[in-house]
């Protein structure tokens, strides 16, 4: 029996983004204001899920990182977490002198964009969080930690459920959700007449993101052939299949199998690429921070916000954390950075929505980035075990 056709997150989100932009040269006012509502109770559901996300994500997946720890892994996910740093502070350092001179015309357009002003919603559902996102930061902090410090097996296999629980409304509930939101955020600005120069900031956003992404595969595999002694372009170009299998699939999960082998194919140990590969596909996300950073900028710089180096740079940071585990979910980055680019950024729902469908519009260049990364770690984790 043939499986039912359906379209991917990509393409529904492109052709809701194009919807949006067509029904607001049509729609009435009473109908956009529909959406409107919609959008309202779902930025709340948001923001009241943004904790028990982080929780839920975080806390199981700093756990799983103490299963055989050891000084090969302690090295792993050093290098992982500074790779994914550097990634973010390269991109805002890119964006600092890109983009004030590309977008500044789409910041009359971003100013009336906010939830609160213009075509307001019929009626708000208050759903306040009973925790902040820090504390909750926190807290997954102290339970992970703990978990590996006590050898608690109870409590994981709690926490392990917990998870399932949060990935279960991600892919269920917020992703098949999001083209609609999507669709009203657009509607909103095309009734409003802001939607032709956020387009235009759209589309520049994009192409310098994947000119980074291009960069940063260069500067690692530039760096792990100097450490390792092998060319970097040759075993760039043996890990191509692995990009070309993430384009595709948008998880890095189900490309492990072809990063393990061409991880190998590169001459790295067996035991090595067994144990970095899988690992990295959890903790190692240089082109996912990079879209963030480079998104959330955009935005910042065209609303007049704070852009200073002090300000992303604790952003980076704290991001670098609380994605760990999060590409096991369908967009589970950014959802996992969405409490930070709130509670940090000062992002309303309406700019969060911006940040996710860039970000979700060029999702499989990111993941596809993310585990080609992982072979020059691994080049350079086996250099460091046999040196």
């Amino acid at each position: 029996m043939k499986k039912p056709f359906r379209l991917s997150l990509l393409p529904r989100i492109l052709i809701a983004i194009g919807l949006g932009i067509v029904c607001s040269l049509f729609f009435p006012v009473w109908a956009v204001r529909i959406f409107v509502t919609v959008n309202s109770i779902f930025s709340n559901f948001l923001g009241m899920f943004i904790p028990l996300l982080i929780i839920g994500l975080v806390a199981p997946g700093i756990a799983d990182l103490g299963r055989g720890a050891g000084r090969l892994l302690l090295i792993t996910a050093l290098i992982a977490y500074v790779s994914t740093v550097l990634s973010g502070l390269f991109s805002w350092a890119t964006c600092s002198v890109v983009y004030p001179s590309l977008i500044g015309s789409a910041a009359p357009a971003l100013a009336g964009i906010d939830m609160s002003g213009g075509l307001a919603p019929y009626f708000t559902v208050e759903m306040p969080s009973f925790i902040n996102v820090t504390t909750a930061l926190v807290l997954a902090f102290i339970i992970g930690l703990g978990i590996v410090a006590t050898s608690g097996t109870a409590l994981k296999r709690g926490m392990e459920d917990f998870r399932g629980i949060v990935t279960t409304v991600i892919t269920r509930v917020i992703i098949p959700f999001l083209p609609i939101y999507i669709f009203g955020i657009f509607l909103k600005m095309g009734a409003e007449g802001n939607v032709a120069a956020v387009l235009g900031m759209f589309i520049k956003i994009i192409l310098i993101i994947i000119a980074m992404h291009v960069t940063v595969l260069l500067l690692q595999f530039c760096l792990a052939g100097i450490i390792a002694r092998r060319n970097p372009f040759r075993t760039l170009w043996t890990m191509m299949p692995a990009y070309v299998t993430a384009l595709g699939t948008s998880s890095s999960a189900a490309t492990i199998p072809v990063t393990l082998a061409q991880t190998k194919k590169n001459g790295v140990s067996p035991d090595v690429a067994d144990f970095t590969v899988p690992l990295c596909a959890t903790i190692h996300m240089p082109c996912s921070i990079l879209k963030i950073v480079a998104c959330c900028y955009a935005i910042s710089l065209s609303l007049g916000m704070p852009v200073d180096f002090q300000t992303y740079a604790g952003f980076v940071l704290m991001c670098g954390i609380t994605m760990v585990a999060a590409p096991g979910v369908p967009g589970g980055a950014i959802m996992a950075a969405l409490g930070l680019i709130s509670s940090m950024l000062g992002f309303d729902a309406s700019m969060q929505g911006i940040v996710i469908a860039i970000y979700m519009a060029i999702d499989s260049f990111g993941t596809a980035g993310n585990v080609t990364g992982d072979g020059a770690i691994a080049l350079i984790v086996d250099r460091i075990k046999k040196s």
